[in-house]
């Protein structure tokens, strides 16, 4: 989804990709195959490159830094990226920088993590700090007993975080971008609704959230961005907490366009994929104003539907307005495959732009027309 912004702005797109099927391949003509956890491909990667970035965390930390030290551009820099790649460094380094953590501690085995529980109170949340996300490597602990049963967790990786699970009202992202320089731009804070550990909906901006919690997470993103060195796009993931110091506390971080910025492609001056380039290139940053009263980022992931095409003539139909986003992945059950932007003229109109994108994404998935629901629960 970069390369539509790098065509437009000039820039020629190489990705790594790590198999010729890969979504990148059919977007970006200089895509080679190769294994971004071997070196040397790296290495031969990076060849000629102006700047290397990336969309996941999984390049090795100390592959980065030996790319630095030969001579190449990496953005985000490895010292920063580790923040999101490895949860245990990233709460160290919220708790650090003085900003709303919840109770947490690195527990190395099944009896640290019943000590944990037993002084915070069940349940708790037990996370491997790499490798995960779509709420993989996440589990709810909810008893000592259940805690027994970790043990395998512990035996593919050691230490694992342990989080005090949080009571809250709904889940929120700030979405920052900064330059080398130091430039930085944030979007609106935007309400996201997961299922099943998936993002499965985003509101932008959120509603009805007090203007000094919106400010105040901003802030962080921002500091966070500033006081950790983060080049690109970084969002922070939230949890709206009502009537506790600061409203919110942060989940988790990522560097690199976000799902829960993909609305910012209809719905913003500048998209996420745009402006990563910008920052990454240490170019001025573009505006980040929303184009409308409420934007509405609705995903699909694969179902019933194989052949998604077939039933564009009816899902684009049924809401001339909606823009779709599809992924050029293959279909298969619960993986993310596209999403649908939707922009609204009134936020007293959110529930109708929410059935409205949420019908174009429901026919491309299943193929066919659903029964929408008439109104939307606020925190579903």
């Amino acid at each position: 989804m970069m390369a539509p912004a790098a065509t437009a702005l000039g820039f020629e797109l190489r990705v790594l990709a790590e198999g010729d099927d890969v979504s990148a391949v059919s977007a970006v003509s200089s895509s080679p195959v190769g294994d971004y956890k071997d070196l040397q491909t790296l290495l031969d990667f990076a060849e000629g490159l102006d700047v290397m970035t990336f969309d996941h965390e999984h390049v090795p930390t100390d592959h980065l830094r030996a790319l630095q030290d030969a001579g190449v551009n990496v953005q985000p820099g490895p010292d920063a990226l580790v923040n999101a790649q490895d949860k245990l460094v990233m709460r160290a380094a919220i708790d650090r920088l003085e900003l709303p953590n919840p109770a947490w501690a690195s527990v190395a085995d099944v009896a640290a993590l019943v000590s944990f529980g037993e002084e915070t109170g069940w349940p708790v949340v037990l996370k491997m700090p790499r490798g995960g996300y779509d709420g993989k490597g996440v589990r709810v602990v909810s008893s000592a007993e259940e805690a027994a049963a970790t043990e395998e967790w512990f035996a593919a990786m050691s230490p694992l975080l342990a989080e005090a699970k949080v009571e809250f009202t709904r889940e929120l992202s700030a979405l920052v971008a900064r330059t080398p320089d130091g430039e930085a731009r944030a979007w609106p804070v935007v309400h996201t609704i997961q299922v099943d550990g998936v993002c499965d909906e985003v509101i932008a901006p959120a509603l009805d959230i007090p203007v000094e919690v919106a400010a105040a997470a901003e802030d962080a993103a921002l500091r966070i961005a500033g006081e950790l060195g983060v080049t690109g796009v970084l969002a922070v993931e939230l949890f709206e907490t009502p009537g506790t110091g600061a409203g919110f506390l942060i989940n988790e971080l990522a560097m690199r366009p976000h799902n829960t910025g993909h609305w910012t492609q209809d719905g913003s001056v500048t998209s996420q994929f745009e402006q990563h380039l910008r920052a990454v290139l240490n170019l001025p940053l573009g505006a980040t104003d929303v184009l409308a009263p409420v934007v509405v980022m609705k995903n699909f992931l694969g179902g019933a539907n194989e052949d998604l095409f077939s039933a564009f003539p009816l899902a684009l139909a049924s809401e001339p307005a909606a823009k779709v986003h599809c992924y050029g992945k293959s279909v298969r059950p619960g993986r993310k495959i596209g999403h649908v932007n939707l922009v609204g003229s009134s936020t007293a109109d959110v529930d109708s732009v929410r059935r409205r994108a949420t019908m174009v994404a429901t026919i491309i998935r299943d193929g066919r027309v659903e029964e929408m629901p008439s109104t939307f629960e606020e925190n579903a």
